[in-house]
């Protein structure tokens, strides 16, 4: 527990604003199960406790029942991925306050172009095995009132089509507001940042993008931004 803690003021002392753990193995970690638990309750709450004490938010990469459920008990604030959550799960969240992050899109693309980019065999039969539950999850746990956040995994998958993930978050049971809010606002709370980024509003960063159409009666439209502004900066502008 103790080097945990020390962990995290190092983290804090060189700059970090979100502190991230491994609660449990995961898709592309060789050599471990995807579902393993591989932090202790203990360990768990000693970083969240320490974090917390220095005002940082805690993200736990999570795949399974176990981890999901001691993390959430342990106060974490997020948990990634979130693919083997339960019942139980659901309600620590709503009652802890805490947040899913999931990247329910990467599947499709981890399947298709993962073994062609050089993924191993091992991960892509991960994958396989825990793609399908994690969408399943994902739908029961928005029914259930777990607040959700969007969730890329960026890097997975090329970056520049993390928007694919509003389309695949509407497809299990989302609204297209819902999936927007969740990309803005509702993952500005989570990182304490309401006060610059979020939503459209004197004294916040002038971050947008606009689309040729109405997201709401077509969210793929996010896919296509003909306009990007960054900081109050125009850096995308069709003609």
């Amino acid at each position: 527990m103790a080097v945990g803690r020390a962990l995290v003021r190092k983290m804090h002392k060189f700059g970090a604003q979100v502190i991230k753990i491994c609660a449990t193995g995961g898709v592309f970690s060789k050599g471990d199960a995807v579902g393993a638990q591989q932090m202790s309750f203990e360990e768990l709450k000693a970083v969240a406790d320490e974090a917390h004490m220095l005002g940082l938010r805690v993200a736990a990469h999570a795949h399974g029942t176990e981890g999901i459920n001691a993390a959430l008990r342990a106060g974490i604030d997020t948990i990634e991925h979130a693919s083997l959550a339960d019942a139980e799960s659901f309600r620590l969240a709503r009652e802890k306050g805490a947040a899913f992050d999931m990247d329910i899109y990467n599947d499709d693309y981890t399947l298709a172009e993962g073994a062609k980019n050089g993924v191993f065999a091992e991960s892509l039969e991960k994958e396989r095995m825990i793609g399908r539950k994690q969408r399943e999850t994902f739908r029961a746990a928005h029914a259930a009132g777990v607040t959700m956040l969007f969730g890329t995994d960026g890097g997975v998958y090329p970056n520049g089509d993390n928007a694919r993930q509003f389309a695949t978050m509407v497809q299990w049971g989302m609204t297209p507001m819902e999936a927007i809010q969740a990309a803005t606002v509702t993952a500005a709370k989570y990182l304490d940042r309401t006060a610059d980024v979020g939503a459209i509003a004197t004294g916040r960063y002038g971050d947008l993008v606009a689309v040729d159409g109405d997201p709401l009666a077509d969210v793929r439209q996010l896919e296509h931004p003909v306009f990007v502004m960054k900081g109050g900066e125009v850096v995308k502008a069709l003609p």
